[in-house]
């Protein structure tokens, strides 16, 4: 190089520059001179002369050191338009030629002259994003965005390190549009479909299905799957909505895909399948996002995906999101964690103000979140295999429940050491308010309420404590159908029933509730049996048992006041087997026919309002039957009595048990037989008993 040559690139700060050439076909040891500088992109866009190749170092995008620093390449033939960032164009209009930044796959939003939130990175972020050599963008400032970005990208990563999103005058969304996100991430549905009666039922859980032809499927491609809505049910009532992997062809007419089918097909229903090239492996991370706009049309969220397979989501803490933070729709394989939502500009516009909302998905897991003042924190809507763990959400006194499901079909959930009121199914007819084995451990909310049709409902170590400020009699309400419930804890509980598809029982066990006066403990569409297990009610005054399904105390604690009105059971039968009831008792309201027994050492004690510890209100049809087996009765009223039977048409026996003061009155016109055997009276009061004969026997006991 001449000497001259040297000295004119040594003052621009490209010495040796034009020594690189590209495509060479040789190896070569760089030298000092191999790579040139200049402190700014402005001054880069000035060099003029330099040879296909020449590598540059810049040392700041405005000055040095600024953090936009980068090496770029000159590529001569390049036509590429100029973005300011992976492609920079010459300063003076130039039809070929542009220097292009060199990168592993990671790029900087500072590369392309952004440092802070005043102008808007949207054609930065575009640049980026579109570039299929960029595999992480990183933030390192706050930064402004105007625009509603979709791609249908995979493999890309962006991180904003905790600096803030800003979305002031961001252009308007369109009508009712979740998926209008400043980063909006969309798999491409083919124009692939079958649609296919099915020949025979699709049994529950199995992950084989017929089709027409199984040739039309290859194995490791993804599929939209959907069963037409349920007839004469709700407008978008279907059991089936899944985005789903090919697994095997098993034979000519059955495929096998990546997920067991929660519910039953019948027969003849109908299945449309549609492939998907899903978007995969797009994660955000990182992001305070801070919301423009009130409305649907002016307010902005951060992040949307639909037809998506393993796309996460963490470290997003949000406030002023108008539509749901993280917004998921037809996703498969995915972890939304460490995120909160504070006080998004509405809580009453359907379908805003949600941290997340997970629609027709599959395996994904909610962990570590929060949420201050919004709708909810999770909603999970026809989606299934899922788990919800660690989250918390307060003020939700008027917004809604941290945690919901719609009721379309969901199953398989799983909440876990959770926070907030709760609302499974409970939608609306429109989606079919069903759901099948939803699991909740160590929830602690002021409501929660699973009364739908929900079946297989597994509660574990559940507290519901009243709050002032919204639910003041702490309620907790489940269907009996199926429902499973262990150590749970609330002050009014309720028992319902919208539906009877379970195979296993209702049992409530050690559990505890202070109900107040006159709720009733099990409502009048119950028919299903009920288990409570060693289970405490405090504060009983006047319980109601109104369904006429069977109710079984074993070894529980009822408690009541000595003012309080017994239970007042229309069940068709009641199995009161051990445990106590204390200033309380049980008056059959004889609705229907009717039969109590008492065995295992259960115990009455103390008195009630009624004066009756085991009663029969006046007025009802149907016919009781009484049998008593070793249960034990005691009170120091002497008005009170044991039994009292003085109404209607009435069996009645009891062996082997133990009065202790009181009466007894059974009204002969009642009884239409009576065997009073093998008992102890200690200090008892008969104050009405039939006499013996052909259908009355009560000789054999112990009166002291």
């Amino acid at each position: 190089m001449d000497e001259s040559r040297r000295r004119a690139l040594l003052l621009s700060g490209l010495t040796g520059v034009g020594v690189l050439a590209a495509g060479s076909g040789t190896a070569h040891a760089a030298s000092r001179e191999d790579v040139g500088h200049v402190d700014s992109v402005a001054a880069l866009r000035t060099v003029k002369g330099v040879r296909d190749g020449a590598v540059v170092i810049v040392a700041g995008y405005r000055e040095p050191g600024d953090g936009g620093g980068m090496a770029v390449h000159w590529d001569a033939d390049s036509t590429a338009d100029h973005n300011g960032g992976t492609v920079i164009a010459p300063a003076k209009k130039a039809t070929r030629g542009r220097w292009r930044q060199l990168h592993t796959g990671v790029v900087d939003f500072r590369t392309f002259g952004h440092f802070d939130a005043k102008t808007p990175a949207d054609a930065a972020l575009d640049a980026m994003v579109d570039d299929p050599a960029v595999h992480r963008i990183e933030a390192h400032t706050d930064l402004l965005f105007t625009k509603r970005h979709l791609w249908h990208r995979s493999r890309i990563e962006l991180d904003f390190h905790g600096h803030r999103m800003l979305t002031t005058g961001i252009e308007a969304n369109t009508h009712d549009n979740p998926f209008g996100a400043v980063l909006a991430f969309r798999g491409t549905p083919t124009d692939t479909t079958h649609t296919y009666a099915l020949p025979a039922e699709v049994i529950e859980l199995t992950d084989t299905f017929p089709v027409p032809d199984s040739a039309a499927f290859a194995v490791g491609q993804w599929w939209a799957v959907q069963v037409a809505p349920v007839a004469g049910g709700g407008r978008d009532e279907r059991e089936l909505q899944k985005l789903v992997e090919i697994t095997e062809i098993v034979d000519a007419t059955h495929i096998r895909v990546g997920y067991l089918n929660g519910w039953p097909l019948a027969e003849g229903r109908t299945l449309t399948w549609t492939r998907i090239e899903p978007v995969r492996a797009t994660h955000v991370r990182n992001l305070v996002f801070e919301g423009a706009g009130d409305d649907e049309y002016t307010g902005s969220h951060p992040v949307s995906y639909e037809y998506a397979v393993d796309c996460d989501v963490s470290g997003i803490h949000a406030t002023g999101s108008f539509w749901p933070v993280i917004m998921r729709r037809w996703c498969t394989r995915f972890r939304t964690e460490q995120c909160s939502l504070k006080n998004p500009p509405t809580v009453e516009y359907g379908g805003a103000g949600y941290l997340t909302q997970q629609i027709y998905c599959l395996y994904g897991r909610v962990a570590d979140c929060t949420t201050s003042n919004v709708r909810h924190l999770n909603d999970l809507t026809a989606s299934a295999y899922c788990t919800v763990v660690n989250c918390h959400g307060d003020g939700d006194d008027a917004g809604g429940n941290p945690f919901t499901t719609h009721g379309q079909y969901e199953h398989d959930l799983l909440f876990d050491g959770n926070s907030g009121l709760m609302d499974i199914a409970n939608s609306g007819a429109q989606w079919g308010i069903s759901a099948k084995r939803i699991t909740v451990r160590r929830h602690t909310c002021s409501w929660f309420t699973a009364n739908t049709k929900i079946t297989d409902l597994t509660l574990e170590d559940v507290t519901v404590i009243a709050r002032p400020t919204f639910d003041q009699a702490g309620t907790l309400t489940v269907n009996a159908d199926g429902a499973q419930l262990r150590g749970c804890t609330a002050k009014t509980f309720a028992v319902a029933q919208r539906s009877a598809r379970s195979t296993r029982p209702t049992v409530i066990s050690d559990c505890v509730f202070a109900p107040p006066a006159g709720t009733v403990l099990v409502q009048t569409p119950v028919t299903a049996s009920v288990h409570f297990v060693r289970c405490v009610i405090q504060k009983a005054d006047g319980l109601v048992l109104r369904g006429a399904g069977p109710v079984t105390f074993t070894d529980c604690t009822v408690e009541g006041a000595p003012d309080a009105a017994p239970l007042s059971v229309g069940s068709a039968q009641v199995v009161v087997d051990g445990g106590t009831f204390t200033d309380t008792g049980i008056e059959l309201s004889a609705v229907r026919d009717q039969h109590l027994q008492l065995t295992g050492g259960a115990r009455l004690t103390g008195t009630n309002k009624a004066k009756a510890l085991l009663g029969r209100a006046t007025g009802g049809s149907g016919t009781a039957t009484w049998q008593l087996t070793g249960a034990a009765s005691s009170t120091d009223d002497a008005a009170t009595a044991h039994v009292r039977i003085t109404d209607g048409t009435n069996h009645y026996a009891a062996t082997g048990c133990r009065f202790t003061g009181g009466r007894l009155h059974l009204e002969p016109a009642a009884c239409a037989d009576v065997l009073h055997t093998a008992c102890v009276e200690r200090g008892t009061t008969r104050s009405a008993l039939p006499k013996d004969g052909d259908h009355v026997r009560t000789e054999g006991n112990l009166l002291l």
